[in-house]
């Protein structure tokens, strides 16, 4: 109680806790190559955080570092682990979730026992639309640094007759990957879904898994109900940095907290269990994982820029030490606090085959077309992308979108990575893929 949580534009403190946030582990061997997954409840980690983590893990079992795969679901409700916005991480608390995703990770890899595994994918679009909206002709669009060419608002005013179309596609397809043992008792599920987060915990400073977490009890009531089976369910969160469960289309509803979040939980539980009774199992399967580091350059402000940010934040009114958030002198604070950060970012690449499946890991929140050219691309079918895996380095809007602006786009903490990073990440994990099918 009393950390500040991630996901917002102002500093909102933790008072009460709804549901349990869990770090939750897979790991897979195939008598020669293993890796773990890990999931955790959290909006996002920073590389630093998964790095000590997978160090102790090596420590403790041998595990190649580099065979780790470790994301956050994007829970716009969690302790901030990341200090983004105006919200600073607790570093007691990085410690804390720093160990305990090594504990999941080494717990997984104890418990490895003689399995079988398969994958399937259902298709689910009710509980996925692009927030990124163009805006009909006369219509302005500012952004937080003083411009009007904005040509595409995020989550518009639901219901808003100044919007006209989705900017972009979303990615409807539920992934999984299935665990059993030999005798068919389960014992894991791991799913991949493109929705940013639900939101509706009713209350600024509630802890909560979102829907994520909602999910993983579903799964685990219909497949282990007694709990007795030590059965893990995970959620991973897929390409979803322009993605969210809103109809904009239309007025809300005023519908009572976590009404979301369980619907969205149920559906996908329930396609998730489509999959896993329909997926072909095998007791042996060819099993790999590559990783790769690359280098991308940082949109920092001009010094002109950052000057100006300077003065304007010292004239900037604040409340109870807070700036007034979504406005510019919050913009103005992200470009002062980015120009510390070095002229390139290096950022690691994963790509992981297990048979005929393939997983990629991006630490960045990644549009859903890039998703989807991933899919489309892939050696491997099916194929799925665990995003802010490993690190997280803020969104890669394509060049294309770039161009059209709105929030994604804007340079802040949130944003920062060069205008080709998207398409550079795209082909640094199609060589990793295709090394993979060699």
């Amino acid at each position: 109680m009393g950390l500040s949580i991630n996901g917002n534009m102002h500093n909102h403190i933790g008072t009460n806790l709804h549901d349990q946030l869990h770090a939750r582990a897979l790991a897979i061997d195939d008598g020669t190559n293993r890796i773990a997954i890990v999931v955790a409840d959290s909006c996002m980690i920073y590389r630093e955080i998964f790095d000590n983590a997978k160090r102790i893990v090596h420590e403790k079992t041998g595990l190649p570092e580099n065979h780790i795969l470790m994301s956050a679901t994007h829970t716009h409700s969690a302790p901030a682990a990341v200090s983004i916005f105006q919200t600073d991480a607790d570093k007691e608390y990085q410690l804390f979730l720093t160990r305990r995703l090594a504990d999941a990770a080494i717990q997984a890899i104890n418990n490895l026992q003689p399995a079988k595994i398969g994958w399937s994918v259902e298709r689910d679009p009710r509980h996925v639309s692009n927030r990124r909206w163009y805006t009909k002709p006369g219509v302005i669009n500012r952004d937080m640094f003083g411009g009007t060419n904005d040509r595409v608002r995020m989550n518009p005013r639901p219901g808003s007759p100044e919007i006209l179309s989705p900017a972009g596609p979303t990615d409807p397809g539920v992934s999984v990957l299935a665990v059993k043992s030999l005798d068919d008792r389960p014992i894991a599920l791991l799913a991949n879904y493109s929705m940013h987060y639900c939101g509706d915990v009713g209350g600024d400073g509630i802890y909560s898994a979102d829907y994520f977490g909602a999910f993983c009890a579903r799964v685990q009531h219909k497949l282990d109900p007694e709990g007795t089976n030590g059965f893990v369910a995970i959620l991973s969160n897929g390409t979803s940095g322009d993605c969210n469960s809103t109809d904009f289309l239309h007025a809300p509803s005023n519908d009572p907290p976590y009404t979301k979040i369980n619907s969205v939980a149920n559906d996908i539980a329930d396609d998730a269990m489509k999959c896993f009774n329909r997926a072909e199992y095998h007791d042996s399967i060819p099993l790999k994982i590559l990783q790769k580091e690359i280098t991308l350059g940082v949109r920092h402000g001009t010094p002109a820029e950052v000057e100006a940010a300077k003065a304007k934040l010292a004239k900037a009114p604040r409340h109870n030490g807070y700036l007034s958030p979504w406005s510019p002198d919050v913009y103005a604070r992200e470009t002062v606090l980015l120009d510390a950060f070095p002229k390139t970012m290096p950022i690691i690449l994963q790509a992981i085959r297990i048979g005929d499946l393939g997983i990629v890991a991006i630490p960045c929140e990644v549009f859903a077309e890039t998703g989807l050219e991933i899919k489309s691309k892939s050696p491997f079918k099916p194929t799925f992308t665990i995003e802010l895996a490993n690190g997280c380095h803020g969104y890669i809007p394509t060049p294309a979108q770039h161009k059209l602006g709105g929030y994604e786009t804007w340079r802040a903490r949130s944003s920062y990575l060069e205008v080709d990073a998207a398409p550079k990440i795209v082909s640094a994990v199609m060589d990793l893929l295709q090394q993979l099918n060699n």
